[in-house]
């Protein structure tokens, strides 16, 4: 850049300030390349806190803050039931967005809205954070260079203490706004298998149980099937008090070794004979977050929760027609595999068998090639 020139600052928009919607406030408001034109809630004295406190401008709808602020591009924290609505009218703008996890709770208007972004131009991606935590990047990064061989079976797992009695719904609890255990927990691995597997060729012997919720599921188990034989388990629970906040961990087994790991460290087994990459060796490795992890510029709650956003902001500055990571398209096979579980759980027969689900071609048609990034 020349001396004395201005750098550019995308002007962002912040749509629903709860809990991640707080949090994706705090880091835009932090990033040297943004500047922030609106917050938008339905809670009036939420707005005039942040208002009196941090100066930004408020709105009570998207669409008065699309006209007003005029923002390049928004990022979206309210309730995944509303997600299709407001992506709609913000891409319909032609304003950049970053929606919270899931996409939707339809594989049909996510798929709408992958080709609505893609028609429009727009960096449109998805705040599945555990793409950009550096353990599960390294477990990509290996399967990448077939360090395990070819990967045989994998255990997805996530277990959390979010319902731990029977009580009034809040909104991540209802079927119809947040989707329950099913898309606010298992979507997360579920991604990670799509980022590191690509899309599954069938789901089967889904079981969606509720132990405490009434209107919504609260644990979730199905096996997803790959070809030459490879398996995944998924196993989510978000009524275990047994952890103290989310766990995320993926167990892969390969012809030639194996892989374990979690937000805090990676576990590798390397046969030996295996073509062992750069900085392992055969026998058991370990790598901690800490030695792989890259400093962002903001930190709150932990590295990636900024690194998805600066990665977001990157693509917009640089002219950019898709996400770089976490793409609508990535997050819509995700929701169309929530949908085969959904399906797989719900469409047996009075003997208990299973009603054949779409055929493979059928159920990639949406999304392309299965092994999609």
């Amino acid at each position: 850049m020349p001396d004395g020139a201005v750098k550019r600052r995308v002007r962002v928009g912040v749509v629903g300030v709860g809990k991640m919607g707080l949090s994706h406030l705090a880091i835009v408001r932090a990033l040297h390349d943004v500047e922030l034109v609106g917050v938008v809630d339905s809670t009036d004295y939420l707005l005039d806190v942040l208002n009196k406190y941090t100066g930004a401008s408020t709105f009570s709808t998207l669409e008065k803050m699309l006209t007003e602020a005029q923002p390049e591009a928004i990022i979206i924290a309210t309730p995944t039931g509303s997600h299709a609505s407001l992506v709609r009218s913000a891409l319909e703008r032609g304003v950049h967005v970053f929606c919270e996890k899931p996409l939707t709770l339809s594989a049909t208007e996510s798929a709408e809205l992958v080709a609505l972004a893609a028609e429009k131009e727009l960096v449109a991606q998805v705040g599945y954070h555990n793409r950009f935590i550096a353990t599960f990047q390294e477990v990509k990064r290996l399967l990448d260079q077939n360090a395990i061989g070819r990967v045989t079976h994998v255990l997805a797992e996530a277990y959390g203490p979010v319902v731990l009695k029977a009580k009034g719904s809040t909104w991540r609890s209802k079927r119809t706004s947040g989707g329950g255990c099913l898309y606010d927990y298992a979507a997360h691995p579920l991604d990670l298998m799509h980022w590191y597997l690509g899309a599954p060729d069938r789901v089967r012997g889904s079981v969606l149980n509720s132990i405490f919720s009434a209107d919504t599921d609260d644990e979730v188990y199905s096996t997803l099937d790959y070809a030459d034989g490879l398996s995944v388990q998924l196993s989510v629970n978000w009524s275990d008090e047994s952890y103290r906040k989310m766990s995320t961990s993926v167990t892969m087994s390969g012809s030639q070794g194996r892989i374990i790991a979690d937000r805090q460290e990676i576990r590798v087994y390397l046969r030996e004979g295996a073509d062992i990459p750069d900085g392992y060796r055969a026998g058991w490795n370990i790598k901690y977050t800490t030695e792989l992890t890259e400093q962002v510029s903001f930190y709150l709650r932990g590295e990636e929760y900024s690194a998805q956003l600066e990665t977001f902001i990157a693509a917009v500055l640089a002219g950019e027609i898709e996400a770089r990571q976490n793409s609508f398209a990535s997050a819509a096979q995700t929701d169309r595999v929530i949908e085969w579980i959904l399906e797989d759980s719900a469409d047996k027969s009075e003997t208990g068998t299973l009603t054949a689900l779409p055929t493979a071609p059928q159920k990639r048609s949406l999304f392309g090639r299965r092994k999609s990034a």
